[in-house]
């Protein structure tokens, strides 16, 4: 892959534009691309579809920034009191996320959006957008979730409009960038989300916010910095099962993208970050952030009555569940029961996974987990 400044010059080449905002990207997209050449060992996939990702993050990023010098006044907008989600992954949070999308009261972030928000929906007209990420045209991968373009996305692809974002090593083994991600400053990627959030509603009715994505809870301090007045659902499941779990997703995904997988590596990298992530998590809970902001959910009681806790979750919020959001929850639920949760291919063992040690270093969490649902 080239250098990062020849991927600027490409983005800049192929827009027509040449302001990309503060330079709080160069950072991390500096370390990202020379991780990836030093380390990541792809095949011919993943040469393209990383290196695609990259200009195209960049090119969003031209984009918005030329928004908004057209329409100083997107930053009048408000992003008031988002609801967001975060969890450790592969706890329910997805099917959550789905539900939630449901509420026409409320709006959700929409994989089309994620991976275009230019041109914003208020311009946008009614083909919308055909944005599908590189990834997705590889042959043989489909993401876990159903629901195509109008389907709710995580916040992974804003957040890498300022390169600091767990989808890149989603797609890669890159540990240099991974640990410097993971202690990273991510004010200014909270401020782009912001951002772009405001370009996104701009000119549209005025809804809250419903976001997800699980990396939230590693970096409380800085989301809490930009959205002060966010409360958050939180989503719980046992983390033996939570580990082995996403060690699987990131093997699937990384593997079509490298002939160089070292499982070990995947494993030993997710354990280490959501771990460490859980601690920094209970430690904001901790300091006054507790029941007022966070609300809980198990996953065994999602999938015993889904609806009746989104029920439990809006009487919190004090927001009511209107009969066309129930509707609409429950008819998803019955369309996709078999597509919320893929199986798990592999066992501890083969990824040289002892789920009691990945118990022990969760046991603080796991205590916390009974406390705040109640369940185990």
């Amino acid at each position: 892959m080239e250098s990062y400044q020849a991927l600027l010059c490409l983005a800049r080449d192929d827009t027509g534009l040449s302001d990309f905002g503060l330079d709080s990207f160069c950072e991390g997209l500096e370390i990202l691309v020379n991780s990836i050449n030093r380390e990541a060992r792809l095949n011919a996939s993943g040469e393209h579809v990383l290196r695609e990702r990259i200009i195209g993050h960049l090119k969003q990023r031209l984009q918005v920034e030329d928004w908004y010098r057209r329409y100083p006044e997107i930053n009048d907008e408000e992003v008031v009191r988002p609801l967001i989600g975060l969890s450790l992954p592969r706890t329910g949070s997805t099917a959550l996320s789905f539900l939630l999308a449901r509420d026409p009261d409320a709006r959700s972030l929409l994989r089309s959006e994620a991976a275009s928000p230019c041109p914003p929906p208020a311009v946008r007209g009614a083909g919308g957008s055909q944005a599908i990420t590189e990834a997705e045209k590889v042959a043989g991968w489909k993401p876990h979730t159903p629901g195509g373009e109008s389907a709710p996305a995580e916040c992974q692809d804003l957040m890498a409009l300022d390169f600091k974002s767990h989808i890149f090593q989603a797609f890669a083994q890159i540990p240099s960038y991974s640990k410097w991600l993971y202690d990273a400053d991510l004010t200014s990627t909270y401020q782009y989300e912001r951002r772009v959030l405001k370009l996104l509603q701009w000119r549209r009715p005025a809804k809250p916010w419903r976001l997800k994505a699980p990396t939230h809870l590693i970096y409380l301090d800085y989301l809490d910095a930009a959205f002060p007045d966010a409360r958050f659902v939180m989503t719980h499941r046992d983390p033996g099962e939570v580990m082995l779990s996403v060690i699987d997703v990131y093997a699937d995904i990384v593997g079509r993208f490298t002939d160089h997988m070292d499982t070990g590596y995947l494993a030993e990298m997710n354990i280490q970050q959501w771990s460490g992530g859980m601690a920094r998590a209970m430690a904001f809970r901790d300091r006054g952030n507790n029941n007022a902001r966070f609300f809980d959910i198990h996953f065994r009681a999602m999938h015993e009555d889904p609806i009746g806790e989104v029920n439990r979750l809006y009487d919190w919020l004090g927001e009511p569940v209107k009969a066309a959001f129930a509707r609409g929850m429950a008819d998803w639920w019955r369309e996709n029961a078999a597509s919320r949760e893929p199986g798990i291919s592999k066992k501890a063992e083969d990824y040289g996974v002892d789920s009691e040690q990945v118990r022990a270093l969760f046991a603080d969490y796991s205590q916390c987990m009974k406390d705040w649902t109640g369940r185990v």
